[in-house]
């Protein structure tokens, strides 16, 4: 397959206009393929040659202006279309269509629990030409026309409202003008909900497996929609800009959520089946929330070309948190988005693979290289400057300038020199040159604050490592007068960081400050958080005696989100090798008892599970640190025995589970099904004791079987692959690595799930074989598979337990000789990062 080239858009770009689609599928082909017949009316202003995509399982005919083409000259997944002279044209294409299994194209499910089947499409990228031939770049914009024929039973959902016309033949109505990424399809019989808000009609649709945990949670998710629509129609002056409001949960989902216009897909994950925690209804909302957001950002005004990607996710991302805090009951979102998030972003921009949040044109010269982009930097640390760029320039501005933006482009296309254009006719702040230093940039900068003593006062200096400016909040606390141990807050003092060259610190007191030296009167303050509401996007360095007090004190600081400052500041220099993963460990058991932001309990215990004891502690720390999070979990339990934080309860006890490292007491658990004094074991818990007990050699196939036969979902089969693949036995191993990459039968989700199980570090010796073979294999999967499943084995299958010089050799001769697709190229790269920071921790922790 051709992957298309900026270059080779905009020369078709130049060439043709594209008017109007006319879409017929027909899913009653059986399980295999379906039916694809398109109508494209088009102009083309000269004389030219050009090319339609298309990917079919079989291309029956096309005709160009009546006279027909030559099948066979479809080459890959591109047909020539040549000699065209200027005027008005129509192409007609009938072809039969593969479904995926993979996510990508027309994704086909099979649901285990009643046998039903349903079907949807995830069109983003090139996946479109899995679906109908297109001219598939963003800047081509047209109206679609969809017919769909679906089998007996089944509903169908799409961009615009849809119809039932008789004989299964449903009809949408025709879409305003849209890129062919965000074309939608969603057919099957779905549990649908439906109501009206504002005169437009809207729906929330998932399998019928899940109808009695929709229903349960439909309230809210409705609520949270109408919240999100009316605030956005308080910012924005442009009205929504569809004709329904549709959200679908559908089954194997690669991504969060995808913003189609008007049919907006999820993974049906969050229809909650199981017991969730608060901040998971609150990360659900925040999805809601974005993906609306892209209604404007994405879908009403589109980027030109993927380099702009930051567009869309970016502004869907920082809106999406600013309105779920402004709008819902979720007012702390951004303490969630500081503890969790934007370490997404840092881990990102440290690693070989960063780029610009909005790279340079030359640097996403194709599809392929431009679907890397999605990843912590387009959404975290976008996010994060577009937080820095409402601190700088103002609320008031900065909405202006986006109701500019979207008045000037709606239902066409822009670049980041438009956006940019936008902001500057509404401020006389050099916007230009802030988008230079922030946009077009990479890494983080690091703030570092020194506090000198004088008679009657202290001086405060930050230096930075970095070159960007910041407007940052800058807490100062001492301690409470009667208990001595609280810490109360004297001010939060704005200070300005211009932009500049590099200013590194020095030794205590001898730094060259970014900004000049800042009086704090009174006694030397117990405690200096540089960026304390979190509005900049940089890693913060404490002055020692800061350090010491939130070492010891950090329970104790009075704001959430400061704590998640400090919570971040602390993860960064484990990161950095700057304080050992212990003491990281000993701190949360210290402070987590007393912390009642469950977004910064749930984002600490993630962390300390999965990357410091699983990752930067040595194997003979890792006892000891297994051990230090199963008593803090034991005391989170032990706290919340009266039910007054049921949140918190889930969330240790999940953490518990997963770090137990004997299996007696979680054996008991799932014998007697529940946790003394609650919750009862949902299919969540059942499965997730039954994954650790199979890491621990503790059970065998016959309780797998057993567990599956009681839960035979989908979610079901998922937990049921992931704990196969997790016994430590040879013969699941070789079953477990087979079934990822010899069959090909997997589908995306049961990859997964396999891949989770796999590898674990109390195995490691078992698993040795299979650090060499994965490379190899790795990539053949990929080439076979295309980018979903190269994700995947990347991401999940990696040997990341192996952290030792063997695997990094491996990696590097595997980057450098075996010609990985770029999916997994980029992954395997990040990975190899990663392994090197997990190696020089280790190292440093020997030193300390």
């Amino acid at each position: 397959m051709s992957v298309l080239t900026r270059d080779e858009a905009q020369t078709r770009a130049q060439l043709i206009d594209v008017q109007r689609y006319t879409i017929d599928l027909d899913l009653t082909r059986g399980a295999d393929t379906f039916d694809s017949t398109t109508v494209i009316g088009f102009t083309t202003r000269t004389a030219g040659d050009t090319f339609v995509e298309v990917r079919p399982a079989a291309l029956r005919s096309v005709t160009l202006d009546g006279q027909p083409l030559d099948p066979a000259a479809l080459d890959g997944n591109r047909l020539p279309l040549t000699g065209l002279t200027p005027g008005t044209h129509e192409l007609r294409v009938d072809a039969a269509m593969a479904y995926s299994h993979t996510g990508e194209g027309m994704h086909r499910f099979t649901d285990p629990t009643d046998g039903e089947t349903y079907a949807y499409t995830q069109l983003f990228m090139e996946d479109v030409q899995r679906v109908f031939a297109a001219f598939d770049q963003p800047d081509l914009k047209a109206v679609f026309d969809l017919t769909v024929t679906a089998p007996d039973g089944w509903s169908v959902l799409a961009n615009g409202v849809t119809e039932h016309a008789g004989n299964g033949k449903w009809r949408a109505a025709t879409t305003p003008l849209l890129s062919t990424y965000l074309v939608a399809v969603a057919a099957g019989p779905w549990h649908s909900i439906r109501t009206e808000h504002a005169g437009l009609p809207f729906g929330i649709h998932c399998r019928r497996s899940l109808a009695p945990h929709l229903d349960a949670d439909a309230e809210e998710i409705l609520d949270i929609t109408r919240a999100c629509y009316d605030r956005y129609h308080e910012k924005f002056e442009e009205p929504y800009p569809f004709d329904s409001y549709d959200q679908a949960f559908v089954p194997e989902f690669n991504a969060g959520a995808m913003e189609n216009p008007g049919l907006v897909t999820f993974r049906d994950e969050f229809v909650h089946r199981s017991a969730v925690t608060d901040t998971e209804r609150q990360t659900r909302a925040m999805v809601i929330a974005h993906e609306m957001a892209h209604m404007w950002f994405g879908d009403l005004v589109t980027l030109q070309w993927w380099d702009d990607i930051w567009l869309n996710e970016s502004f869907a991302e920082y809106m999406g948190y600013q309105t779920l805090t402004e709008a819902t009951r979720f007012t702390d979102t951004w303490v969630d988005f500081g503890v969790a998030r934007k370490a997404w972003g840092y881990d990102a921009d440290q690693r070989p693979s960063t780029h610009p949040v909005a790279p340079d044109a030359d640097a996403v010269p194709d599809t392929a290289s431009a679907l890397l982009n999605f990843d912590g930097i387009s959404y975290a640390k976008g996010a994060s400057a577009l937080r820095q760029l409402v601190a700088w320039l103002g609320e008031k501005d900065f909405l202006a300038g986006i109701n500019t933006h979207f008045r000037r482009h709606k239902f066409a296309n822009a670049t980041l020199a438009d956006f940019i254009a936008s902001l500057a006719h509404h401020t006389d702040r050099d916007v230009h040159a802030w988008a230079d230093t922030w946009l077009r940039t990479t890494g983080v900068d690091t703030l570092t604050a020194t506090v000198t003593e004088h008679p009657g006062q202290s001086a405060l200096t930050l230096t930075r490592d970095g070159n960007r400016p910041h407007r940052v909040t800058v807490g100062v606390y001492d301690r409470d007068l009667i208990d001595g141990a609280t810490l109360v807050r004297r001010e939060l003092r704005n200070i300005d960081i211009p932009a500049g060259p590099a200013i590194p610190a020095g030794p205590a007191g001898s730094a060259t400050p970014a900004d000049g030296e800042h009086s704090l009167p009174g006694p030397r303050p117990a405690l200096v958080v540089p960026n304390d509401q979190d509005l900049t996007y940089a890693k913060i360095r404490l002055d020692p005696h800061s350090e010491e007090t939130a070492l010891r004190g950090l329970s104790r600081v009075p704001d959430p989100l400061t704590r998640a400052v400090l919570w971040n500041c602390l993860r960064d220099m484990v990161r950095d090798g700057e304080l050992p993963p212990l003491t990281y460990l000993e701190a949360a058991r210290a402070h987590l008892p007393a912390e009642h932001e469950l977004a910064n309990v749930q984002g600490v215990l993630a962390f300390a599970r999965t990357q410091v004891a699983d990752r930067y502690t040595t194997p003979t720390e890792r006892p000891d640190a297994l051990a230090l999070l199963t008593d803090l979990c034991a005391d989170l339990i032990r706290r919340t025995e009266d039910g007054s934080n049921p949140g918190l309860r889930l969330t240790a006890v999940r953490t518990l589970i997963d770090s137990a490292a004997h299996a007696d007491t979680i054996r008991d658990w799932y014998d007697n099904g529940s946790v003394p004094g609650g919750p009862e074991l949902d299919p969540e818990l059942r499965w997730r004791i039954l994954g650790r007990l199979c890491v621990l050699g503790a059970v065998d196939d016959a309780v797998i079987d057993a567990e599956l036969t009681q839960d035979p979902s989908a979610t079901g089969q998922e937990g049921a692959a992931r704990c196969r693949a997790a016994l430590p036995d040879p013969d699941a191993k070789r079953a477990a690595w087979d079934a990822m990459f010899t069959t090909d039968e997997l589908s995306n989700y049961l990859f997964t799930a396999t891949a989770q199980g796999f590898w674990q570090p109390e195995q490691s010796d078992l698993l040795r074989p299979y650090v060499a073979r994965y490379y190899p294999d790795a990539v053949a999967v990929a080439h076979r598979r295309g980018p979903a499943i190269a994700e995947a084995a990347g991401r999940w299958a990696f040997p990341s337990y192996a952290i030792d010089t063997h695997t990094l050799t491996l990696g590097e001769t595997c980057l450098k000789d075996d010609d990985p697709i770029p999916a997994l190229r980029r992954k395997i790269a990040d990975q190899l990062d990663d392994l090197a920071r997990a190696l020089k921790i280790r190292t440093a922790t020997t030193a300390y």
